[in-house]
């Protein structure tokens, strides 16, 4: 019998309350996509360790992560720096590439996974792209729409089985400079990158915008399917007797 993957997502550190978090909508897409949820809050004393109970990830969304991961400067719009997260992600996601384990980033999970590959971000985009195409509302802080073009060769095209779509963006960083390791899979309309693919990496996909919070649109659900499909293929790896 075919066992379902479990996929690990990340959450935000511990609140004053003494709880962790994360958006409900994550465990919903990947349920619906048939994987398994579990969350990794980011206190772990051995990241590595997760890599042997996990078929897949998904780094979520969140605050910002520290200028100094990247060589950036402080500014005024920056905001919920978590060292605790920073930490935990970067070595979780270090090991990712190592094991060729499926992953998935979203908004700051794309940032986080480029980072570490050696990226800059844009520390606030309205100043480097103005505001023809808004990323998120300011006052109060909340989610947009806006279409994103996706590149017809990429695998991310071939997933969705679209090139142009609308998504649900709440950002106000991204991802500047790309290493080789990255190739660029859509982009908006202004020129700020939204997916990234990783050349050698088997299954590493990282989009700026949030595909949970689009649970009606069998096109962003297809990128949670994807992802459970290829965690599929590492939980059902069947060993050879006496292994």
């Amino acid at each position: 019998m075919s066992q379902l993957p479990v996929i690990g997502i990340t959450t935000y550190s511990r609140s004053e309350a003494g709880e962790f978090y994360l958006p409900g909508a994550y465990v919903d897409a990947v349920q619906l996509a048939g994987g398994v949820p579990v969350l990794l809050p980011p206190n772990q004393p051995a990241p590595k360790r997760i890599l042997d109970v996990v078929d897949g990830l998904i780094f979520s969304g969140g605050g910002d992560i520290d200028p100094e991961l990247y060589g950036g400067a402080h500014h005024p719009t920056i905001y919920l720096v978590d060292a605790e997260r920073d930490s935990f992600e970067r070595e979780l996601a270090e090991q990712a590439l190592l094991k060729s384990v499926p992953t998935l980033g979203i908004c700051r999970g794309m940032q986080m996974l480029s980072v570490i590959t050696g990226a800059t971000l844009v520390t606030h985009v309205p100043e480097v792209y103005g505001e023809t195409v808004a990323h998120r509302l300011d006052h109060p802080r909340r989610p947009i729409s806006h279409d994103v073009q996706i590149k017809p060769e990429s695998r991310l095209a071939q997933m969705l089985g679209e090139t142009d779509i609308s998504v649900v963006s709440w950002h106000h960083q991204a991802v500047k400079a790309i290493p080789d390791c990255w190739q660029i899979a859509a982009c908006a309309a202004d020129g700020l990158v939204e997916a990234l693919e990783h050349r050698q990496h088997p299954w590493m996909i990282a989009v700026q915008w949030h595909p949970e919070l689009s649970p009606e649109d069998p096109v962003h659900q297809r990128l949670f399917q994807a992802l459970v499909k290829a965690a599929s293929t590492v939980a059902n790896v069947v060993l050879a007797p006496g292994f």
